[in-house]
């Protein structure tokens, strides 16, 4: 999930994610190279992947964007923005290997470490959890029990991350959409009541950016599709989308 950066210094750019010109907010790292400024670019860009209508992020914005979060990081290694921004793309690159790829390349377990190490710096900070929640999740379902237990990955951890983002930021559709869609993937018929919850919680949240406004439009289409076709076809659908 993307996050929104500790970044408001140039309005400019901020109304530009807003409107989902992510080219355009992504160019204040170009301007002005702070650790702020980097990380808010890596966010711009992975923005833009997450709303790739074929659900196919472009592997040149991933890197670009993996760039930006490190050379935040490089500038001030303990940004907690860059460390966010890490995890997010670390985790979009493990996406389309199979789960023996993902577990050789190391990106999950260093996309958990990252969002853990926020957490350690900023505890209550949302997005940190509602990426641990979806990402026990995913292990759960690539890895399956045994990948999982090696991990430590769990749907109850999930829950614990989910309900803490839920305490800091209860009306992000972002977040809301990421969990249900992560929950349908794994078994759309055990956590039905959960997922129809979550994506009704979506559909409700104000929206306040371009962004939001493509996972609400997400949260419609599954919605619909647990109403309409077999819990395979959910659960396939539910996988491929972001």
């Amino acid at each position: 999930m993307i996050t929104p950066a500790a970044f408001a210094d140039d309005d400019t750019h901020m109304i530009a994610f807003t409107e989902g010109r992510y080219e355009d907010a992504a160019a204040v790292a170009q301007s002005a190279p702070s650790a702020d400024h980097l990380a808010f670019a890596a966010r711009s860009l992975l923005a833009e992947a997450m709303s790739d209508s074929n659900f196919e992020p472009p592997s040149a914005l991933i890197e670009k964007a993996e760039t930006y979060a490190r050379d935040a990081l490089a500038t001030e290694p303990e940004h907690v923005e860059g460390r966010l921004q890490l995890a997010i793309a670390l985790s979009l690159k493990a996406r389309p290997l199979s789960t023996r790829e993902a577990m050789r390349s190391g990106y999950g377990e260093q996309a958990r470490k990252l969002a853990e190490a926020v957490l350690e710096d900023d505890p209550s900070n949302p997005y940190a959890h509602g990426f641990l929640a979806v990402w026990h999740i995913e292990v759960r379902r690539r890895g399956g029990s045994i990948g999982a237990s090696v991990l430590g990955a769990s749907v109850k951890k999930a829950r614990k991350h989910y309900q803490a983002a839920l305490t800091t930021s209860p009306g992000d559709a972002s977040i809301r959409w990421q969990y249900a869609r992560a929950l349908a993937a794994l078994n759309a018929k055990k956590y039905r009541d959960e997922i129809e919850s979550e994506l009704q919680a979506a559909l409700d949240c104000q929206i306040e950016s371009s962004l939001e406004q493509v996972m609400r439009e997400r949260a419609s289409q599954l919605q619909q599709a647990l109403i309409t076709q077999k819990r395979s076809a959910v659960q396939r659908m539910a996988a491929l989308m972001l």
